[in-house]
This record gives C-alpha cells, structure tokens and sequence, in this order.
C-alpha cells in the first residue's frame, strides 16, 4: 500500500476518533486476580510473527529465521525433543489468511497462530476497516454483537475446519494439554474467536488467548460474555499503536459501539498489557502497564493518540508483518508441494501426522526447487 494510501486511512480515523470520548461504559467489577507472564509473552510474540511468513517450506518444517529462537533441541526424560512440532498449516489463498497449529514443549501446549493484516494488502485493511456489526450465532449471547469481517474470517474460511481437526489429531498423540491461541492485529481478532469457539462448541477446558495489537471485535456485551467464557485472555498493545483503537468506542453508544474485553470477576485472569516508553533525558525505559477492568482503561493505550503504524509493527523487539512486499505472496517447495492438499479455490492445507517425522526435503541447497508462487 502506498503512503498516500496509508494517510487517508489515518486521517480517517483520527477523525472518527475525535468524536470519541475518555469515559467508559461503567460496569461494577470485583478485583481481578490476574496473571501476566512476561517471558511466555515474549515466547508467543514469535509464534505470531512467524505464522507471517510466506515461505510454507521453512514454515512448515519449522526451519525459518523467525523460528530460530523457538527450535531448540531439549533433554526432557532423557530423550532429546525438538522445542515445536509442526502438525497443520493452513493458507486462505482466497481471502488471504494463514494460521498454524503445533505442539511447544515450553510452555507444554497446543499453539495455534493466526496470521495478521498484510500491512501490503489493501483487502486485509478493508477487512480490518469494515466496522458493520454482526449477531453472534452462539447460546446465551443474545445481545452480543461482533464485527462482521473479523468474524467471517475465522468462522467462515477454510481455517475454522482446519484448525479443529489439527487441534483434536494433536490432542490424540499429545493428551489433554493446554491449548493457547496467539496472533497479531487481525490474528489476533481471530485468535479470540477461536479461543471462544473451542470453549463454546468444543467444550475445551483448558484454553488461553494472548494476542498482540488486537483490534476491537464486538460490543460490550460481547465483551463482558466472552470474559466469563474465556477468562485466560490476555491482550498486549504497544505504546501509540493505532490499530488497538480500531474500530473506535463512543460512550454515548453502549450497546453499538465496540468495546476491548474487559476483566469479569474473581475467576477472571482476563486482561490488558500496555507496552510503553518512558524518556529521562537521553534514557529510554521500557514500561508495561497492567490495565484496569474495563477493558477500555483511559490511563492505558487510550491515554495516547493511536495514530503509530510503526508501533503496530514491533512488539518486544519482534517484527511483526510480512517478509514479502507482494500481497499475500506465498513460496513453497515442490516436496512439500505434492504432500500438500489444495482444494478447488487454491486453499492449501499442509499437514502431518504427530506420530510421524516431518517430511524429507531434497538435497541441501534444494528446498527452492520449482516455487509455487501465488499472489
């Protein structure tokens, strides 16, 4: 997208924002008790960063740059164990969307990663961009509202199907672990419906959201329900990112206007990291700020104007975005190419069966033989 284009959308909605107000929708809570683990934070920012590249041959194998520090060997019960095991990456050529499913051995659980807007793909940011809200087809929610395209991304693709049926071959082999759903500004909108989903229709037990940039999917009633359902819900932002302030809260608009999830109760873990600068003179400290239970605290990311594409970009020193200046560009080896499964809009689905070793590639210097590139 060209900076032309990037400064409509900012103007656009630093004009939207500035119908907006501080004050928030005021809801009674009890004191949280809340858990925010900083070095797992910093673990699953590169889970949602690598879930961008477009590369599905290093992806797949978990031979990426961006995997390097997620891969290493370790000694566990005297038997030496790789740190992640890839069991299922799935690409939505036609609307642009990818995500994976694989078992880490720290933390010990099923990681699911969705991929974020493609700062290169003005369908994406329409997508993002697309504020009209949708009835949320799930029991107990009949005044929970959601945005329609982030919705539609995760319910209606080929991800929902994929994931599910990864995350149960996965449960097979690996037992009852933790599942944990992590992803990057888009992602991480569909990470929070896959974390709901897994609870609601799967009746999962054990499930955790941590998410990183994460627009507003829903109103404040969508918001409140989804806390109860999914307490274990973390999401991070970082310093003037604007897209956390997407789509915008107006107070004299409860029940219409979108609402960040807030923290419920006692049970609830369910809160927001604000990741921010301090300036001392030529000293620079980093802060990270736990936020209060609304959900919409105005002394966190709202206390700043969210008008930085560059603080979207980086989280915990983590690049976050595509490493190709084509959209959704994908490059795949032709060995895995035929172990993959394309349906008949040109989706892929890469997979494996937990019991068995990842595929053998060619020779070394061979994993780029006859790309297949789609744009």
């Amino acid at each position: 997208m060209g900076k032309t284009s990037w400064l409509i959308i900012l103007v656009t909605c630093l004009c939207l924002l500035a119908f907006s107000d501080g004050r928030e929708l005021k809801v009674r809570h009890k004191k949280p008790h809340y858990q925010y683990n900083h070095t797992l934070a910093t673990i699953l920012v590169e889970y949602a960063s690598a879930v961008y590249l477009s590369d599905l041959t290093e992806l797949f194998t978990w031979t990426c740059s961006r995997c390097n520090g997620l891969t290493k060997v370790l000694k566990i019960s005297l038997k030496w164990k790789q740190g992640f095991e890839m069991i299922e990456l799935v690409v939505d050529v036609e609307h642009c969307l990818q995500a994976f499913v694989g078992v880490a051995d720290d933390p010990c659980a099923i990681i699911i990663a969705f991929r974020g807007t493609n700062e290169h793909s003005l369908q994406n940011w329409i997508e993002d961009l697309y504020w009209k809200q949708h009835d949320i087809n799930y029991p107990g929610m009949d005044d929970a509202m959601v945005h329609r395209g982030f919705y539609t991304a995760y319910h209606n693709t080929t991800i929902r199907p994929a994931i599910l049926d990864a995350v149960e071959r996965a449960k097979k082999f690996y037992g009852d672990i933790e599942i944990i759903a992590t992803g990057h500004s888009m992602g991480g909108a569909m990470a929070s419906f896959c974390g709901l989903d897994l609870t609601v229709n799967q009746n999962e037990k054990n499930v955790q959201v941590m998410t990183f940039g994460q627009p507003r999917v829903g109103n404040a009633a969508f918001a409140s329900l989804y806390t109860k359902l999914v307490p274990n819900t973390i999401r991070v932002t970082n310093d003037h990112d604007i897209v956390p302030h997407l789509p915008p809260y107006y107070y004299y608009l409860p029940q219409k206007t979108y609402h960040h999830f807030p923290r419920e109760n006692l049970r609830t873990c369910g809160l927001q990291v604000w990741l921010y600068n301090i300036g001392l003179g030529s000293l620079v400290y980093n802060v990270e700020k736990i936020c209060d239970e609304s959900g919409e605290d105005p002394d966190c990311s709202r206390s700043v104007t969210g008008n930085s594409i560059a603080d979207h970009l980086v989280y915990y020193g983590v690049d976050m975005g595509s490493d190709e200046p084509s959209s959704c560009r994908i490059v795949m080896d032709s060995h895995v190419q035929n172990t993959s499964i394309r349906d008949s809009r040109g989706n892929l689905i890469l997979s494996r069966d937990p019991a068995t070793p990842l595929i053998k590639l060619g020779g070394e210097g061979d994993n780029q033989e006859n790309p297949i590139n789609v744009d």
